[in-house]
C-alpha cells in the first residue's frame, strides 16, 4: 500500500470543553496519513487512480468550518470518517494537536488509525 501524507496543516478552530474555547479560536496541527490502494498510479500517472490530497485538504476545512467539537478525539474521528467514506481510503492516520495550550508543552493532541492497512 503506497501513503499519502499531508504534513502540519494548521487553521484556526474553535474547539474545547471550556466555555473560554467555545469563543477564542484555537491553532490546530492536523497530519494525516492516507493509504491509496494497490499501485495503479503508478504506471497510470493519473490523479484518477489515486486520492487528491489537495481535494481532502479543501473537504476536512470546509467541513470543520461547520462544526464545532469539544474533544480532539471526536475531530480526528470526524476526519478519518470523511476520508474513508468520501475519497475511499482503505486506511487512515489522523493526528490532531493543540498547539501551545499548556503552558511549557508545545503540543497535546491524539493520534488514531482506521481502516485496513495491507
Amino acid at each position: 500500500m503506497d501513503i499519502i501524507f499531508i504534513s502540519e496543516h494548521k487553521f484556526e478552530t474553535l474547539i474545547g470543553i471550556y466555555e473560554w474555547e467555545r469563543k477564542v479560536p484555537q491553532t490546530i496541527q492536523l497530519d494525516l496519513e492516507i493509504g491509496v490502494p494497490g499501485g495503479r498510479v503508478v504506471a497510470t500517472d493519473e490523479i484518477g487512480d489515486t486520492i487528491d490530497y489537495g481535494a481532502v485538504t479543501r473537504r476536512i476545512e470546509e467541513s470543520l468550518g461547520q462544526q464545532h467539537f469539544l474533544l480532539l478525539e471526536r475531530m480526528a474521528e470526524h476526519v478519518a470518517s470523511l476520508v474513508i467514506d468520501e475519497f475511499r481510503a482503505p486506511w487512515v492516520r489522523v493526528t490532531i494537536a493543540k498547539l501551545a495550550i499548556i503552558r511549557g508543552v508545545k503540543k497535546v493532541g491524539i493520534r488514531l488509525e482506521r481502516g485496513q492497512k495491507n
